[in-house]
């Protein structure tokens, strides 16, 4: 009885996941990742004043 097609060994082997591979090395960082990076971070009083608030709470004081 002979293999089924499907059992038969690929003759590509890592060739397409190397050429992916490469392609994604290429294209690092990805673009969505670098405007995450470069928008501005809201740094206004009240969000340090609750994280302080929060602290205290907790009873941590130093």
């Amino acid at each position: 009885m002979t293999k089924h097609i499907a059992d038969q060994p690929r003759l590509r082997g890592q060739s397409r996941m190397q050429h992916f591979l490469r392609h994604e090395r290429e294209t690092m960082p990805h673009e969505s990742s670098l405007k995450l990076q470069s928008r501005p971070q809201a740094r206004d009083g009240q969000i340090r004043k609750s994280a302080e608030f929060a602290r205290i709470e907790r009873g941590q004081l130093a």
